[in-house]
């Protein structure tokens, strides 16, 4: 067997493998919730949210990419299976069918502030663990907060 050697040891190596997991495990059903959500949206803002949906897609397929690579490089395997994300996913989660544009926008706000709030958990573990990856986590949620201010924008005001 091959092993890959990091540069991380001990309890440093395991809290940020997890947060590095953790993290992947997220973007990718982030990105699956998004196409899902992409395929299926009606409404008469179908096609502003329908293009913004490939964004946030697109934000989450990428950065996923690069977490998982970040981890290679740690000597932590990065694991994207289906089994694992579905085991794992803890994020709010879409339904079948068709969905109103009203409603994917509001999946998308709170999928994305979920997403948001467990990445300033692995921010602050990852602060002393290292903060390479700390600051990829940052870069992460920087873009992440884009998404979900844009999302909320466009049900404004909200609803009570």
């Amino acid at each position: 067997m091959t092993v890959v050697h990091g540069t991380l040891t001990g309890p440093a190596r395991r809290v940020t493998g997890d947060a590095l997991q953790e993290t992947l495990v997220d973007l990718l059903g982030l990105s699956l919730v998004g196409k899902q959500a992409h395929w299926n949206i009606v409404g008469p803002r179908f096609r502003s949210i329908h293009l913004q949906l490939d964004e946030v897609v697109a934000t989450a397929r990428s950065y996923a990419d690069t977490v998982a690579e970040r981890a290679a490089a740690l000597g932590v395997p990065p694991d994207g299976r289906p089994e694992t994300v579905a085991s794992a996913f803890g994020l709010p989660g879409v339904k079948d069918g068709r969905l109103r544009d009203t409603d994917v926008v509001r999946l998308m706000a709170e999928s994305l502030r979920t997403a948001i709030g467990r990445l300033r958990t692995r921010i602050d573990a990852t602060e002393k663990a290292d903060p390479v990856t700390q600051d990829l986590l940052i870069g992460l949620t920087a873009e992440l907060e884009k998404q979900r201010w844009m999302f909320d924008a466009e049900n404004w005001p909200p609803e009570d």
